[in-house]
């Protein structure tokens, strides 16, 4: 990875960092009870994603689209959680932003359209079929995020989810990831493949 795509990943890590930091530590900063330290989360969540946010454009003069969307609902349900004092819309965020998430994904491939390809046509040049597939498989991914979440969220506590939100997703999507190499491999276009083969006179 260049410098900037690990920038980029910092960006979008960094508020969940901040996220599990105030978490854990609110209760001893703030003097106040445990169970009200997700409130203060929250809002350090929110803070922490807007400057991300601004970071992200400043530096690129654009924001991707998944992060925007993932901001949007962080301040929606965040903002909703801190009115209400209502932990279960945080905690419901990243349900419905994969649900969401995985009705684009999914509902394009049923009208025929691979939204993969418009997500990721910069980084891969792959057949037609190689984006349906990524569609395809991102889009059960995202569904099974959604339902993870949910599981964690109505069976565990709340330190337990914040942790898991943290600690648990960003690998477990890693390693999804990873293991979707060999697809962009296959499907590869085969000027792309060619082109490490030649020399630099041709």
């Amino acid at each position: 990875m260049s410098g900037s795509q690990w920038l980029r990943m910092g960006l979008e890590v960094g508020p969940l960092v901040v996220f599990f930091l105030v978490n854990a530590k609110a209760a001893a900063w703030f003097d106040v009870a445990d169970k009200a330290s997700i409130f203060y989360a929250t809002g350090a969540f929110m803070i922490a994603t807007v400057i991300s946010l601004s970071a992200s454009y400043i530096l690129h003069r654009q924001i991707p689209m998944m992060p925007l969307v993932t901001g949007g609902f962080v301040l929606v349900f965040g903002g909703l959680t801190l009115f209400l004092q209502d932990d279960q819309f945080i905690k419901l965020k990243p349900t419905l932003t994969n649900v969401l998430f995985a009705a684009g994904l999914l509902g394009g491939l049923a009208f025929g359209k691979a939204s993969m390809k418009y997500l990721f046509d910069g980084a891969f040049r792959l057949t037609e079929e190689g984006w349906r597939t990524l569609t395809l498989r991102w889009g059960l991914f995202f569904l099974f995020l959604a339902l993870l979440n949910e599981v964690i969220w109505r069976n565990f506590s709340t330190d337990f989810w914040v942790s898991f939100k943290v600690f648990g997703i960003m690998p477990i999507t890693m390693v999804f990831a990873l293991a979707q190499l060999p697809v962009v491999s296959r499907h590869q276009l085969e000027e792309d493949r060619e082109e490490p083969a030649r020399g630099p006179a041709e």
